[in-house]
């Protein structure tokens, strides 16, 4: 039986396959310190890892986003999450480099092929930019349970539970799927579902596009080190441990605010005004050594990203409304993250930590530009209504 993308299966179908394919947002500090930690592998080859799985997931949006229209979404979900799960459960068995490498790729792919759909089916809901909120509320409450948990059990058991504790949750999300995954709404199957014909991406889509892939590029620097800037500020592991945290506790509110905040704001501002913060709360972050301090920038870089981008998704769905810019989430979201670790790897391991900040300041003004692109040309012209 197939579900409405608005009931309650269908919505829980929707959550749980975003919380599984966005696994990366909550977990990557634990998963760098980890790597770090427990693996013993430098900083640059940590962040090189996370990468490849990021690379993978985004290859995985670019691949299967322009042709998500062809399909009925819930088979490649399930068929996604399924791999995801059996890479991560073969990398909880092994500790060398490039074994875990091909595994790390191997599971960005499967997971990011399995959000491509997700992403493309809450796209094509009646309110896309209400159902993303809610499915933040859902990676926040996730984002508790995994950082509460995760870290006594990789104290308690190894490293390698870490990939069991991921195989699990891929495992998860493909059984809610396979019994609950949403049918595309069918007032909206005449978009595409009956035709090849693909207009092209305007300029404006497109910076549109780069902008959301320069924001997440830099959360994913600053997040990536999180936990090791606060061991090696000297906080102490319990410490950043309730960092971590209260994190996840954050996580929680920026995007259902924001989707209760939608007829108030205009997103073109929003777009615009979000990465200014995100340059100041990465400065603090990577400079101050006040504990305080540290605890709130952390927990204000993932509320300005998730309530920033939250906004940003409801305009790509109204601007295209065939489902397929927001189809390609993952690979504008991965593209930038993808390069986070691996950037910040080598920035660390060359200069030092505050060298992220910078950084980080400099992708701002890039997403700046873009932004202000596309609000100077809806400015004038108007944004269309919903799907």
């Amino acid at each position: 039986m197939m579900h409405k993308i608005e009931s309650k299966r269908g919505m829980l179908a929707l959550m749980t396959s975003h919380c599984a394919g966005m696994v990366d947002l909550v977990a990557l500090p634990v998963w760098i310190g980890t790597l770090i930690a427990n693996y013993h592998f430098g900083f640059q080859q940590a962040g090189g890892l996370v990468t490849l799985f990021l690379v993978g997931a985004m290859l995985a949006s670019l691949i299967f986003a322009p042709i998500f229209n062809r399909f009925n979404p819930k088979w490649p979900v399930i068929i996604g999450f399924l791999s995801a799960c059996f890479a991560f459960y073969l990398a909880s068995k092994n500790t060398q480099f490039s074994v875990l490498a091909i595994l790390h790729l191997i599971g960005g792919f499967s997971a990011g092929l399995a959000l491509s759909f997700t992403h493309g089916t809450m796209g094509r809901s009646l309110n896309p930019h209400r159902l993303f909120g809610f499915a933040g509320l859902a990676l926040g409450i996730f984002a508790i349970l995994f950082l509460a948990g995760s870290l006594n059990l990789i104290r308690n058991f190894g490293g390698a539970t870490l990939f069991l504790i991921l195989a699990s949750i891929m495992a998860i999300a493909a059984c809610v799927a396979f019994l609950f995954y949403p049918q595309v709404n069918k007032k909206q199957e005449n978009i595409q579902f009956e035709t090849y014909h693909r207009p092209k991406f305007s300029k404006y889509i497109w910076c549109c596009i780069f902008g959301i892939s320069l924001l997440a590029m830099t959360n994913s620097m600053n997040v990536s080190f999180y936990e090791r800037i606060g061991i090696a500020r000297g906080f102490g592991e319990s410490s950043v441990a309730l960092t971590l945290i209260i994190y996840g506790i954050v996580s929680i509110f920026p995007a259902p605010i924001a989707a209760f905040t939608q007829k108030y704001f205009n997103p073109l501002i929003v777009i615009c005004i979000g990465p200014v913060f995100q340059a100041i709360f990465s400065l603090v972050l990577t400079h101050s050594h006040n504990y305080v301090l540290y605890t709130l920038a952390g927990s204000c870089m993932v509320f300005t990203i998730l309530f920033t981008h939250t906004y940003a998704f409801g305009l790509l769905a109204r601007l295209e409304p065939t489902g397929r810019a927001v189809a390609g989430t993952p690979a504008m979201l991965m593209f930038g993250a993808a390069l986070g670790p691996i950037v910040a790897g080598t920035l660390v391991q060359y200069i030092n930590f505050e060298a992220i900040g910078i950084m980080g300041c400099i992708l701002v003004l890039g997403q700046l530009i873009l932004f202000n692109i596309v609000r100077s040309n809806y400015t004038h012209k108007g944004l269309p209504q919903n799907a």
